[in-house]
């Protein structure tokens, strides 16, 4: 059988201390053509000098400034035509069938139009830890429009070992079917650039949700992640970090949320929301520029939003069932499904 050819798009931003041994991690790769795309963000840690080891085993397309990460995952997705696309955190390891495992978890239902693994954590350095413990095996909302890893920081003790749909994947290692990426781009963008960084993987995984793409998870694929940005840690994290994740927290919510889901979702939506106004006021001070922000990108906003809902292919009893308190994804029926995404529209009554 031919090889599927896969992309491998890896952004990287003073990624020195991980780069090499992801891209040795990524080079071990079997049962897939890869082309490995690095795209880096102006590093000045001797990122660089590591690419160069590489030769022409990889391509790298060094951009002069720092355009944020959902940018430059476009312009790698951008630079192949392949099949499937795989975006990759510098400071993530795969092991050496996780790639193939993904492409053939897609035979079990031709309409997913993305794939995750069971991503587990390690340490800085990719220093080993004493336990095994879950980083990521799927994105999941709750009803507060809060979106999390499924399993973070739980010990990996057999509860998230079986194949199934997920809301969504996580960026630092997930793979995309070309077919989707062409149909839930905007603008020729798969990734909303002004969303900068953090978030943008849960955006895209509710536009291809409206759009009737599905996620499966398959444990079978195991990569190991240095987690740096963790809920309940804002302390640790960058202002400018923060400041996005509070931008991004609303421009998500413009060009997504349907009526219907407000109307099952508004009490916790609207505490949280008083929750995020009241801590940038009273303790984070340097993410209240995230609302001016938000004003600013609003006009694009919504110009987004008129085109995922004109293109909208499911209604809102189908998706509302997504944001829920419960981790569980749902089972796969344990039969092959062929057909791709439905391609009709939905009335407009039918919302």
């Amino acid at each position: 059988m031919t090889e599927p050819t896969v992309c491998i798009s890896i952004v990287t931003f003073n990624s020195s201390r991980y780069i090499r041994r992801c891209l040795n991690a990524v080079m071990a790769q079997k049962g897939i053509r890869a082309t490995v795309v690095v795209v880096d963000n102006a590093s000045n840690d001797g990122t660089g000098a590591i690419l160069e080891e590489f030769g022409g085993r990889i391509q790298v397309i060094w951009n002069r400034s720092n355009v944020g990460f959902a940018e430059a995952q476009n312009q790698g997705i951008r630079a192949s035509r392949a099949e499937w696309v795989l975006t990759l955190n510098p400071d993530l390891l795969m092991e050496e069938d996780f790639v193939i495992r993904l492409v053939d978890a897609a035979e079990l239902d031709r309409g997913a139009g993305a794939l995750c693994g069971k991503l587990l954590s390690i340490g800085k350095g990719f220093q080993p830890l004493a336990e095994r413990r879950i980083d990521s095996t799927g994105l999941f909302f709750t009803p507060a429009m809060r979106h999390f890893d499924r399993g973070s920081r739980e010990l990996d003790d057999g509860a998230y070992d079986r194949t199934e749909y997920v809301f969504g994947a996580c960026a630092a290692a997930a793979l995309y079917r070309r077919e989707m990426i062409d149909d839930v781009s905007i603008g020729g963008d798969f990734f909303d650039k002004d969303f900068f960084a953090y978030r943008e993987d849960a955006d895209v995984a509710w536009r291809a949700q409206l759009l009737g793409w599905r996620c499966i998870y398959s444990p079978s694929a195991v990569g190991w992640h240095v987690r740096t940005v963790v809920p309940g840690d804002r302390r640790s994290i960058t202002p400018s970090i923060n400041m996005h994740s509070v931008k991004n927290r609303f421009l998500m919510r413009i060009k997504n949320a349907t009526p219907g889901l407000y109307r099952h979702c508004w009490l916790p939506m609207t505490v949280r929301d008083l929750a995020v106004v009241a801590g940038c006021l009273l303790l984070e001070p340097r993410s209240l520029p995230a609302f001016w922000q938000v004003a600013k990108c609003w006009p694009a906003a919504w110009e987004r939003r008129r085109e995922i809902m004109r293109r909208r292919r499911v209604a809102d009893r189908a998706l509302v069932r997504w944001f829920r308190f419960e981790l569980a994804g749902e089972p796969l029926t344990g039969e092959v499904v062929t057909e791709t995404a439905p391609r009709t529209m939905l009335a407009p009554d039918a919302a």
